[in-house]
Formats: C-alpha cells, structure tokens, sequence
C-alpha cells in the first residue's frame, strides 16, 4: 500500500525544527537533561547508542490496559479490536509540533513496509489545546492519514507514562499487548537540526524483533526530542487520594450507575455499598475507559439530546482518579447503604390503558431471535397519544422493546416493523417511558393491533417474561401532529470477511419539515453508524454519529432542539458494518450478508419523528408524507445520492424487484431514473391495482 504526504508536510519539517527551540515550555522542559542530551546527540551521529537516564522518569507501564477512543474524523478506535494484529505501533501527536511533522513521513514509510505483515500503526494525541477540528485541519494540510486518536481527558495518556510528542509505543498483541519497546522513532531528529538520514531505526528494529519471535533488545536514548505535554492531573496525584467517596464519587454513581445496579434491575451486580463498589472498581474503570458504560454511544461533539447518558469529562476524571488512587474510603456515612431505589410501578402515573404481552419463555444461555408478537386494539374510538411507559417482566433479560400501530390483525400474528403505520413508544434500560413533545401527539385509530419488537438477552437462569404496556392519551386533540417515517436500505450486500463495509441511503424531504427524534438500528456486524441532512445547497450538517454502534445498547436520540429541514434536503444515513473476525457479536465471518429481520442478517433502519412545517392535527398533511415514504425506496437504492438511479445500482432483494420495471420507469429513455420519474411510476402503478399512492 502507498500513502502520499503533501509538500507542505515534506518542506515545512526542516524549517519549524529550528521553531523547537524557541517554545519557552520546551526549553524550560529540556533544560534539567541538556548536558546529557548534548552528549548523546554528539555520540548518536557517530553511530553510538548511550541509555541515558534523567534524574526523574515517568513510569511506562509493562502492558497497555484497553481503552477506547475517537479519532479526529469521528471515527471510533479499540485497542484490543487488533488483538490478532502482529503488532501494534502508537505514536503521540500534538498539534504544531516540529518534531511530529518530521516525523510523520517517516512513520509513513514504515507503515508502507510493515503493514502487509500485520503491522497496524495509531496516532495518540492528548494535548489540551488540541481541538478535534484542528488536528482535523492539520491533518489535511500536511497530508496526515493515520487515525489520531484523541485523548480529550488524558487518562489515556497518564496511563501509558508520556509527556512528550513524538514517543512510540511498539505493542505485542499476542503477549497482552505488552510493551516491547517505548522512545524515539529513529535518531534523525532532534531540536533545532535534523539529518538527512537516521543512523539508527529504533522502531524498525523492534519490529524485525518482534516479528521474528526474538526479545526486543533495542538501546534507545532513554531522553528523546518531543514537544511537552502538559498532564495537570499528574501534579495532583497525590491529591486523587483525598477525592472523596461519599461527596464526590457516590452523586456521579447515583446519578448514571445505581438506576441499572439494583436490586432486580439490568445490571449483573447491584451498588449497594463501598465494599462492592471498592471490589468492582477495576472493572468500573475498565468500562469507562473502553466506552462501554454509562450506555450512551452519541459522539458528544455533534449535536446535542435530551436525556443525554453519557458522563462529563470531569465526572470520567474523577472515578478514574478516585480507582486509580486504590479507590480510598475516606470519611462520612456511607450515601448507598439503605438506599432503597424502587421504581414506582407505573412512573408517569396509572395509564389509561395497559396491554399485556403474551409470555415469553427465554433460555439460560444462547441467543435469541427477536419475537414479533402482537395485541389486539381494545380502543372502541380513536385516540391521540401523549405518552406510554413498557414495563417489563424480566429486567435481567428483556434488552429492548419497540411498539407500533397496525390497522389490521396480521394473519400470521406477526408484528413485524415494516407492518407499523405509527410508533407507539420502546423500551431500553433507563428508557422505559416515551413522551412526546408538549401539545403533540401519535394518532392511534380504534381496533387492529398494537405489535412488538422483543430482543431477550439470556442471564445464566431459565425466565418467562411477561411485558406490559401502559398508554396515557390526550383528553383533547392535540396542536401539532408527531408523523414516523425511516431511512431503509433492504439492498445492502456485505461481503465476507469485510471489516469497514459502508452503506448509505437517505431520504428526500419534498416539503419544509421538522426533524423531531432519530433512532438508529442494526444488527450484530453494525460498527458505527451516522445521520447528516444535505441542504439544498449542497451543504450539510451532522446531526448524529455513533462512533460505536452497540447493538445490545439501542435507543432514540431527541434532538434538544428541534431540526428544521428545508424542502429538497436530505436525510442521509451512513452506515459501518464489521463482518470480520475480529468482532466478537459477529455470528459468522465467512458469509454473504444480505438484509434481513433475523439478527444474523442485518438492516440499515434509522427511524425517525418528524412533522411538516405548518402542520397541525387540524390541517393534516397526509399526502405530503405519502410523497415522502414512497420515495424512500429510491434513496435507498441511489448509493452515490446523485439523484438518477442506474441500472448498476439496483442492488440485492430490493434492487431485483425494480430492475424489473426499470424500463418502464426510465420515462425519458435517457438510460437512467430520477426520483421524479420513480415517484410517478409509483403512484401509477398503485392507481393502476386499487391502490393508493
């Protein structure tokens, strides 16, 4: 493989160099090894390999705990996703820094020789200063196109023992990611001068080592060039072990932990006092640092949701610190002893109607496919819904609900998704009412029925789940009208094997709307998922992304404000599927994966609430959303979202069932279709059997 890097990168690294030296923090930093450093550049440029040691070191850990971070274009990265890796190599990154900039090309090179032979090489970057837009803007500019993984809260980084840019870490996966060797990349650069080759190629060699099986014996300067990075939290060590387990780390734990880790609730142990939660404390710090708990996975620089999970950098700081300080006891009475966290049964209230799901029997162990059962509609009259709550019988198992509206009694008793005319509220831990926003509501006509999505996650006992649904209705209509809609793709194809396999689909609003809610699902080879709307000038805007799609953690994001979307935007959905080995949910690496509701098939679904701007339960709009759910087949199919649909781009189940009428759509004869002309063909065909468009 080949990489390019821009001039800039090229031309710009000899003459920042001499800028080194002039950063008053950098020679403040060096002056303590200055001597030693003399010597040792003196002796490096003759061949000489000297270790040595200052006066004070940071401790560089034998092995790299896991952790989880996103990289500078949004993109989500675990360390022990590369265990099959031969190799790992990280380098830390700053911003501005001469020393990075020289060194980047040749990082490059040797990712070109090493990477075939499993060799898999990261940018780390921890400095304060550096926002993810500009390391993205530096990046680009100087042609950088490794991942920089940022380390916004530094835990990372106190954890690995660097404070300068520009150090490497050559990991071995196979050995619990130890670390086999740690320091300068090679011997070429230095402050304020660097050679025109190195004379020697510490990394280099500790790959050949590694590679080959043999001990890593590489002499690095233990004193190496790099820009300094400021660690506060490092002068605070000391400090960490005053944080206070009564005031400081029980309200972050009640707030985002104790609501799951209860007594009966969905996590697997509940927190009950300072002795359990000094016991987990390793693990607490694990799943912080990984990203898997609290369970939010919304990337927290784009956009903003009611209800948000996730915790704030200070409060991630703070448990880190507090464990890794040996998660002291400290004085006061202990906040969870005899806390009694029993939910009301019905937290809203009592509902005006409850509906009782059949039981559900789930197993010890193994997976479950999602059931589809369904209820019949009690209501004699219709009525517009202000809000429901799903209260499950089996918290330990039940790991999501979604409900929805179905005019007519399915045959089958099957309450598939696609057969929902309207949502009717879910289920996930910690999400368990759904309430529409202020004077709005869901049109719920009388009879049909009520049907359900259930995803069972087996807990090591035998259950029966019985699940129960409660509604509250408006006494009067309503104001504003809650409409549902989706961005689908049944033509998906992955391929075998494949580890980032995109897919894309949108759909075009053809009047002014509002964009209220999203919820984004797949199934177990889903890695990452996005939502961006294009304007109609071309320009876009993210509204979500989940850098890590966690398909046992699904819910609906609601946007804190509401998003208004012009008429001819798109709503567009991106989505990563990982159908390699090394994702552990992935049920088998070796197949074809097409669409399917099975969870070892996969979808690309990304529900979503809306209303037309101007609309009102009064001055319903219904043929404008007609307009919009029967193109969204189109989207679906126009991967390169040009608007023209080829003949190439009808892809599996879906893209046979129109490449059918592919020619009759193609009205103009120009040997493609535009959405016009598929929307028309559309509504023909449905007049043309009885129909309605």
């Amino acid at each position: 493989m080949t990489h390019s890097y821009t001039r800039a990168a090229l031309v710009s690294a000899a003459s920042l160099l001499v800028l080194a030296a002039c950063s008053g923090e950098q020679t403040a930093g060096y002056d303590a090894g200055k001597d030693e450093t003399a010597k040792h550049a003196d002796h490096a440029s003759k061949g000489h390999n000297i270790v040595v040691e200052p006066e004070t070191r940071l401790d560089v850990p034998a092995y790299v705990d896991n952790f989880r971070l996103v990289d500078h274009t949004g993109t989500g990265h675990e360390l022990f996703y590369h265990s099959d890796a031969k190799a790992v190599v990280l380098m830390t990154h700053g911003n501005g820094c001469p020393i990075v900039r020289g060194a980047i090309p040749d990082l490059a090179a040797i990712r070109d020789q090493y990477e075939e032979q499993g060799v898999k090489f990261l940018l780390i970057n921890s400095s304060l200063q550096d926002s993810r837009a500009d390391v993205l803007a530096e990046a680009e500019e100087f042609g950088i196109d490794f991942p920089i993984l940022m380390d916004d809260h530094q835990i990372i980084g106190e954890s690995l023992g660097y404070d300068r840019t520009a150090q490497v870490y050559v990991l071995e996966p196979k050995k619990g990611f130890k670390v086999a060797y740690h320091g300068p990349l090679n011997d070429r650069l230095d402050y304020e001068r660097q050679k025109a080759e190195a004379d020697n190629n510490y990394v280099v060699e500790a790959l050949d080592a590694v590679l080959a099986g043999e001990p890593v014996t590489v002499e690095a300067p233990a004193l190496s060039p790099g820009c300094l990075i400021n660690f506060p939290e490092r002068k605070k060590q000391a400090q960490h072990a005053n944080i206070s387990y009564a005031n400081d780390v029980v309200p972050i734990l009640k707030e985002s932990c104790v609501e799951c880790h209860q007594e009966g609730g969905i996590g697997s142990w509940a927190m009950t006092d300072y002795e359990t939660i000094q016991g987990w404390a390793p693990m607490i710090r694990e799943v912080i640092r990984t990203d898997r708990m609290p369970p939010w996975h919304a990337d927290s620089e784009i956009g903003t949701f009611k209800g948000d999970r996730s915790l704030t950098g200070d409060e991630i700081k703070t448990l880190v610190h507090w464990i890794e300080a040996d998660a002291p006891r400290g004085s006061g009475e202990d906040p969870l002893e005899g806390l009694e966290m029993k939910a009301p049964e019905w937290p809203l209230g009592e509902p005006d109607l409850i509906l009782t799901l059949p039981a559900q029997d789930v197993p010890a162990t193994g997976i479950v496919d999602y059931t589809y059962p369904i209820v019949e509609n009690p209501m004699t009259e219709d009525k517009w819904l202000k809000a429901t709550t799903i209260k499950v019988g089996s918290r330990e198992t039940v790991h999501h609900v979604l409900s929805g509206y179905m005019p007519e009694i399915p045959a089958d008793g099957k309450g598939y998704n696609d057969r929902w005319i309207n949502e009717t509220g879910g289920y996930a831990v910690g999400a368990e009412s759904n309430v529409q926003p202020p004077n709005s509501g869901v049109h719920i006509p009388a009879g049909g029925a009520i049907g359900f999505q259930m995803h069972y996650t087996p807990y090591g006992k035998e259950v029966t789940d019985v699940t129960q649904i409660g509604f509250y209705f408006h006494e009067e209509m309503p104001e504003l009208l809650n409409r549902q809609s989706v961005v689908i793709d049944a033509s998906i194809v992955i391929p075998p094997g494949a580890s980032r396999h995109e897919e894309t689909a949108y759909v075009e609003f053809p009047y002014d709307a509002i964009l209220l809610t999203a919820f984004p699902h797949a199934h177990y080879r889903g890695h990452s998922s996005n939502l961006r709307l294009r304007y109609p000038d071309g320009t876009e805007k993210m509204l979500i992304s989940l850098p890590k799609y966690d398909f046992n953690w699904q819910r609906q994001y609601e946007f804190e404000e509401p998003i208004k979307v012009p008429a001819g935007s798109k709503l567009i959905a991106d989505y990563t599927y990982d159908n390699s080995g090394n994702n552990p949910a992935n049920p088998d690496p070796e197949a074809l994966v097409l669409w399917g509701e099975q969870s070892h098939e996969e979808m690309l679904f990304t529900a979503f609430t809306y209303r037309w701007e101007g609309e009102t339960t009064t001055n319903r709009k219904d043929q404008q959303h007609q307009v919009l759910e029967i193109n969204r087949h189109f989207g679906a199919m126009d991967d390169n979202i040009d608007g023209e649909l080829e003949e190439a781009e009808l892809r599996g189940a879906l893209g046979q069932q129109f490449k059918q009428g592919f020619t009759m759509m193609d009205a103009d004869k120009n040997g493609t279709v535009s959405s016009q002309e598929f929307l028309q063909f559309q509504i023909q065909r449905a007049r043309s059997t009885g129909g309605q468009p």
